[in-house]
């Protein structure tokens, strides 16, 4: 299935605080039915009385994690979408609170690649964050952050990604 076909007609929360971004992000996904939130109080009213398929939620400006943990509780997936909160820091707390994926700012032309990674993933019964590493592979990071960027959270990352192979084998 296409990525238009994997969004097409999916009911997306979009977060951010900054106009610009939601109007990208609109024209971004053409396929999708888009309901658009610029405060945490808009967002939290959305995710509370309605269903949706995916939510993309900003760290800064709109408080993403208590977004995410909404979210979580709502069973909707979210994916973090961040510029001014890229660090390997917030990399891993949105791992570890249960966002589905996180895409750089920077990446957002790519954010329907994003999205149909994610539905395909929970389609398949796929852990998302495999495909995300493949979308965005370590050299991404290496080039923001230094070659050393994983070295902080160690442990998380080699479990991280012991957990992804031993996933990918049993999906086998």
């Amino acid at each position: 299935m296409t990525k238009d076909g994997l969004l097409e007609g999916k009911k997306i929360l979009v977060v951010d605080d900054e106009a610009d971004v939601l109007q990208v992000l609109e024209e971004l996904l053409p396929m999708c039915r888009l309901s658009k939130a610029a405060s945490f109080e808009q967002a939290r009213d959305l995710l509370e009385s309605e269903p949706f398929d995916l939510a993309v939620l900003d760290i800064m400006g709109v408080d993403g994690y208590k977004l995410l943990e909404i979210a979580n509780s709502k069973g909707v997936p979210a994916v973090m979408l961040t510029a001014h909160a890229f660090t390997p820091d917030n990399i891993v707390r949105s791992i570890k609170e249960g966002a589905v994926s996180y895409v750089p700012k920077d990446e957002m032309a790519h954010i329907a690649d994003f999205l149909a990674d994610v539905l395909e993933a929970g389609r398949l019964n796929e852990n998302p964050w495999d495909r995300w590493q493949k979308r965005l592979p370590s050299s991404y990071f290496e080039q923001k952050f230094g070659a050393a960027w994983k070295d902080a959270d160690k442990d998380f990352w080699d479990t991280f990604k012991a957990g992804l192979r031993a996933r990918s084998r049993s999906d086998n």
